[in-house]
């Protein structure tokens, strides 16, 4: 598939990314795919963590998520606890629009880098900080990881059986939210900068409060009626049928028909339309309170019939259902694969390398896929010379004191 050209809308904006690990680097990588100028700074010799994260890495023992985490990007070290270090990046920020961070709060004050000074540099600089907690509150110097802000603020409660311990999903689900939320709020800010704010502004987001974004109505049915959500498994209580049922061939498919049109679709496509009237699944309450007796009706009959049958005759009738895929059906999707929501990206190491998409899609400035993650401190050189001026002597000398 080939990558399309479009320069984004974000083509103009020049975004400094500081940090490591998951939720900065996210939406830098957001910023990077709308089109964005993004300078990741990363120390000398280490670089990101992420470059080394992953349960599987490339025959050179390289992480697999950092080709798509530090896609779009250019990569510049620099020893931000050096003083050289700091000037270098106050020289940065003085002409850019954006600074991402996710360090623990306080830490740049500790560098010299201080939200005041930046803003004092730079006064239309939009300052993005991502912490576990925020940058006030009694937890804010607390260090935060996205598991433990999952745990905190009553997601990981929610995930997993009832009669088991809280598991977790599959992903870093916290990091990647902060990362959304971060890049919706440097939007809101740049557009508020160029029409009547007329500056920047600070953007502080939590892992903990991103969390809680996305948490439903589980506050006003504790606070209005006492009620505490709790692990369900697969379904959401009192809305059925809404399941996961077993097929003949060893696979699970997933329906949702917990509409009264849908259930009574479902009623005819499996061949029992007494349930229509039966009173304990006519209506949208009695079905809630007898699901699990409707989720065995339908799996005595899902797992009579081959995945394929089910979903042919479920799209046929048009109700909402799916298969439970894993990574090797995704990859091969026709669907996904004629949107291109998998994409296939050059790589230094492996030729090519298949990842997801740039979303959303715009129709006139797509956020694009230019390249994979870069080698650490690929356009330092480039970076220091052409966007600031030094000289070969000089970038030697920051090398020789590992500066850079």
């Amino acid at each position: 598939m080939s990558l399309s050209l479009s320069r984004g809308p974000l083509a103009n904006f020049k975004v400094i990314e500081i940090g490591s690990f998951i939720a900065g680097p996210f939406c830098g990588q957001l910023l990077a795919d709308l089109g964005a100028e993004v300078i990741k700074i990363e120390p000398p010799k280490s670089g990101d963590t992420m470059r080394t994260w992953g349960s599987s890495r490339t025959p050179n023992g390289d992480s697999l998520w950092w080709p798509v985490i530090g896609r779009n990007k250019k990569s510049m070290t620099l020893d931000l606890r050096s003083k050289k270090g700091q000037e270098i990046l106050k020289k940065l920020v003085a002409e850019s629009d954006v600074l991402v961070e996710n360090f623990r709060p306080g830490t740049l004050n500790d560098w010299n880098l201080s939200v005041e000074s930046l803003s004092e540099l730079n006064e239309n600089l939009i300052i993005a900080q991502v912490s576990g907690y925020g940058q006030t509150g009694p937890y804010s110097k607390k260090p935060g990881f996205g598991s433990v802000a999952e745990s905190i603020s009553g997601l990981r409660n929610l995930t997993g059986y009832p009669d088991l311990p809280p598991t977790r999903v599959g992903i870093s689900i916290g990091d990647s939210l902060a990362g959304l939320f971060a890049t919706v709020g440097v939007l809101a800010s740049l557009v508020a900068r160029d029409n009547e704010l007329g500056c920047g502004q600070n953007v502080d987001v939590a892992i903990t409060e991103s969390i809680l974004a996305v948490m439903e109505s589980i506050i006003p049915e504790y606070t209005a009626n006492g009620a505490v959500r709790e692990r369900s498994g697969p379904i959401l209580p009192k809305l059925a049928p809404s399941n996961i049922y077993p097929t003949i061939d060893g696979n699970y498919v997933l329906i949702a028909a917990n509409a009264d049109k849908l259930f009574k679709k479902l009623a005819r496509a499996i061949q029992k339309p007494e349930l229509i009237d039966d009173i304990r699944y006519s209506t949208h309450l009695s079905r809630g309170e007898n699901q699990a007796g409707l989720d065995k009706v339908i799996e005595n009959w899902t797992i009579t019939k081959s995945t394929t049958e089910i979903l042919n005759l479920m799209t046929q009738e048009g109700i909402p259902a799916g298969p439970v895929n894993d990574v090797s059906d995704v990859v091969t999707d026709p669907h996904f694969l004629e949107r291109e929501a998998i994409v296939r990206v050059p790589h230094e190491e492996l030729g090519h390398i298949n990842m997801q998409g740039a979303f959303p899609k715009l129709s006139k400035t797509p956020a694009t896929i230019r390249w994979a993650g870069v080698k650490l401190g690929e356009h330092t050189d480039m970076i220091l010379r052409e966007r600031l001026g030094y000289t070969h002597a000089a970038i030697n000398s920051l090398r020789d004191g590992k500066i850079i």
